[in-house]
């Protein structure tokens, strides 16, 4: 990942919002959580949830999938591993794969990698 790429993902979950709903994604897991019941859970209206949706999967941090008349979002956890890699790629004095393997197995065991071919680009 590059540093203007880090910058990006990490402003859009600068908010207090864009955060809450990430991190209530990422709780959920690879199998998503429709667009409403996000709304719900958050406490935000639709026309706000619908900007707060746009900017994290412009950072590409969410993906979404249409099921019917549903609308999932989904964390990337592809995207958010590469973001905990980016921070602590540089940490025990040049010896990442002490802080990596940790945090990669922790993902791993949690979170596996995403293919989705049924992901859109969608953002409400």
């Amino acid at each position: 990942m590059e540093t203007k790429e880090a910058v990006i993902a990490l402003a859009a979950l600068a908010q207090e919002t864009r955060l809450s709903i990430f991190r209530l994604l990422v709780q959920i897991g690879p199998e998503g959580i429709p667009v409403g019941q996000i709304g719900e859970e958050v406490k935000v209206a639709p026309a706000t949830l619908s900007f707060h949706l746009k900017e994290l999967y412009h950072a590409g941090l969410i993906s979404s999938r249409q099921e019917g008349r549903f609308i999932y979002y989904t964390a990337n956890f592809e995207r958010m591993a590469a973001i905990m890699t980016f921070l602590t790629q540089n940490c025990c004095q040049g010896m990442p794969q002490e802080c990596l393997t940790v945090v990669e197995t922790a993902l791993g065991g949690c979170c596996p990698p995403q293919s989705n071919p049924k992901s859109t680009r969608s953002q409400s």
